[in-house]
């Protein structure tokens, strides 16, 4: 294998997704003849606290609590900016006008005018910029996205794609920064999961015209961590079902997006399904060893269970019989990622654009005004 460039990592937050990427970087060597290897080096974030589990990282060698420290360094090649979503805009800006390529969270922005902003300032520049979103790259998953857009599903008859988790299932949990939405956004929930919905409809081409929406605030008040005698207005939505119609050759087919943040039942599943007049598949990280396909089979209605094994996007060492999880999935966004950004990705399924985070920030938008006004209303603009 010819010799790896390195690439220097700043991480701009340094919670939980901050500290997954330090060890997907020491996960590296199970990637097969991938052109550069990463560390991280460099951590800023607002709370020192959160310094102490990276301490443990030997390539770690900047702690900082003013991320413009990150951003002005020329000894880091990329950043990762994992922070709320108010300051989502703020950070972005200042990586591109310092032309840092970076990964940055979804939803990119805040609101819409946050992401347009963003995009535009990112076409009229030359930094390298992608869209955290990792759930795609479980393998079936992906096989589900290849046979999808291969056209062997025929005249599409509708599609789902959903993300549900029971995080605030319970009434009794503190309030956080995602239940705020001068925080997290008026979006609410699409702004916390929308993108890992939106991300595999969208890369196949499939860009809501209209949508109508049912968001739902279930718990409106919670009590705040460490002070349980106050209570505080919780004001933004827990769930979202956007009903779409996407415009196809013959006709507009429907399709659901769908998040939730209370869902009984559900711990963190993602699931996507595409029916076809001449196929279907469906996958769900409830059962991530299998995708399901549906064929007709001398008139027979057959759905087939299939097991593609661990083969994601890029290849790794572990044998293809080995069962993959959601540390896998961040090890291929990450080889997906960094490989686009050397020049080899081939035909690999690519992380998500800033193009498709603002088509999904016009759709989150609509829905909004959709809930508000009982109305279908446009979404993305057919071109």
């Amino acid at each position: 294998m010819a010799s790896q460039q390195p690439v220097r990592i700043g991480v701009i937050g340094a919670g939980m997704m901050g500290r997954e990427l330090a060890i997907v970087c020491g996960r590296w060597m199970q990637l097969i003849d991938h052109p550069v290897r990463p560390e991280v080096v460099a951590v800023a974030d607002r709370n020192p606290a959160m310094f102490d589990w990276f301490r443990q990282v030997p390539s770690v060698r900047t702690f900082t609590e003013d991320w413009r420290v990150l951003v002005d360094d020329p000894d880091i090649d990329v950043l990762y900016i994992a922070v709320p979503h108010n300051q989502h805009e703020e950070l972005y800006l200042a990586a591109i006008e310092a032309g840092k390529d970076f990964l940055g969270e979804k939803p990119f922005g805040i609101d819409l005018p946050a992401a347009q902003t963003i995009v535009r300032a990112i076409e009229s520049s030359d930094v390298f910029v992608r869209v955290s979103s990792e759930v795609p790259y479980f393998p079936g998953a992906l096989a589900c996205a290849r046979i999808a857009g291969s056209g062997a599903l025929g005249d599409i008859i509708e599609v789902r794609s959903g993300f549900s988790h029971s995080s605030d299932l319970d009434r009794a949990k503190p309030i956080n920064w995602k239940r705020q939405r001068d925080i997290c956004g008026a979006i609410g929930v699409m702004g916390d999961l929308g993108m890992h919905v939106a991300h595999v409809p969208l890369r196949l081409g499939w860009r809501p015209r209209t949508v109508y929406a049912l968001l739902d605030d279930i718990v409106t008040e919670r009590t705040v961590a460490g002070s349980p005698d106050t209570v505080v207005p919780c004001d933004t939505y827990d769930n979202a079902l956007l009903a779409c119609r996407v415009p196809d050759a013959r006709r507009d087919f429907p399709m659901l997006w769908e998040t939730r943040r209370i869902a009984p039942g559900q711990t963190n599943t993602w699931w996507f399904e595409a029916l076809g007049m001449d196929g279907g598949v469906r996958f769900s990280t409830r059962h991530p060893t299998y995708y399901e396909r549906f064929e007709l089979k001398d008139k027979a209605q057959v759905w087939q269970q299939i097991q593609p094994g661990n083969v994601s996007a890029w290849p790794v060492i572990s044998a293809a019989i080995f069962e993959f999880g959601f540390a896998d999935a961040l090890l291929q966004m990450w080889a997906c990622f960094l490989g686009e950004r050397a020049g080899a990705l081939g035909d690999k399924f690519g992380t998500a654009t800033p193009q498709e985070a603002l088509q999904s920030h016009m759709v989150f938008d609509a829905a909004l005004k959709s809930d508000e006004q009982n109305a279908v209303l446009p979404a993305i603009p057919v071109t």
